[in-house]
């Protein structure tokens, strides 16, 4: 059952005979927000808004979960555990995208093509971190954003450098990056879910165009972040000027105004 989110206006989006319910407001460019485990929660809504705020149209899909709900432990487990054994999620796949980056190309292709522009944002979170680089293969993606990207989930050494992409997808990735189309990325330094390897291998696949943002959540750091604090843009957020996470948000709202607004 899909729920009313302020300010979003509901409409249900088919793509190759698949549809998902897509919430959307604002005007300008277009940015993709895809939300993280559990769903669209409380503070996902208001990353929107706040990209909604900076003078974008966000177009945020509900995938999994319940639209509007608060996550707790147990609904963040059973959110988990549903798109883990779901076909369009490939959460331990170290060399294929998930399917359901198809149909989000093709909301982006829509998007693009309805609202201009030199492309359209993208932000995904967590499970869905990686999503905006299977996406940058098609060229309607200018602006992608990988917050605290999960997948493929870090089990070995090999998942733990993978950025979960085919060979071909990764050519085309490098490709896009060469002629200029930057990639920014967020992690918590200590978060066991995202390990240092994986931005080393997003830096080795694009060089200077991977733009990194590591807050540090060592032992004893200065805001006292622990080893399990893991979304950047939401749940840790701290709205206040000069914090980091808020920094990390202003960064990746700048990064929207570079890309989108030429």
């Amino acid at each position: 059952m899909t729920q009313d989110v302020d300010g979003f206006e509901l409409t249900d989006v088919s793509f190759e005979g698949k549809q998902y319910p897509v919430y959307r407001a604002g005007s300008g460019p277009g940015v993709i927000v895809i939300h993280e485990v559990p769903g669209i929660t409380p503070p996902v809504a208001a990353f929107a808004r706040r990209v909604v705020e900076r003078g974008f149209t966000v177009l945020m899909p509900s995938l999994f979960g319940t639209v509007g709900k608060p996550a707790t432990t147990p609904y963040v487990m059973s959110s988990m555990m549903r798109a883990c054994v779901s076909k369009e999620f490939h959460c331990f796949a170290s060399g294929e995208p998930s399917p359901i980056t198809t149909w989000l190309r093709a909301l982006a292709r829509q998007a693009h093509e309805e609202l201009g522009g030199p492309g359209v944002g993208v932000v995904g979170m967590c499970l869905t971190g990686e999503f905006g680089l299977a996406m940058m293969v098609d060229e309607s993606v200018a602006a992608p954003v990988l917050s605290q990207p999960a997948t493929p989930f870090p089990v070995g050494k090999t998942r733990q450098a993978s950025v979960g992409l085919s060979d071909s997808d990764l050519e085309a990735v490098r490709r896009r990056g060469a002629e200029g189309c930057q990639v920014l990325g967020l992690r918590f330094t200590a978060d066991p879910f995202v390990r240092p390897a994986r931005f080393d291998a997003l830096r080795n696949l694009l060089g200077d165009n991977f733009i990194a943002v590591e807050i540090d959540s060592s032992p004893g750091n200065e805001y006292g972040f622990t080893k399990m604090t893991h979304s950047v843009l939401t749940d840790a957020l701290v709205d206040e000027p000069g914090h980091p996470t808020r920094e990390a948000l202003d960064r990746v709202l700048t990064f929207f105004d570079e890309r989108l607004k030429a």
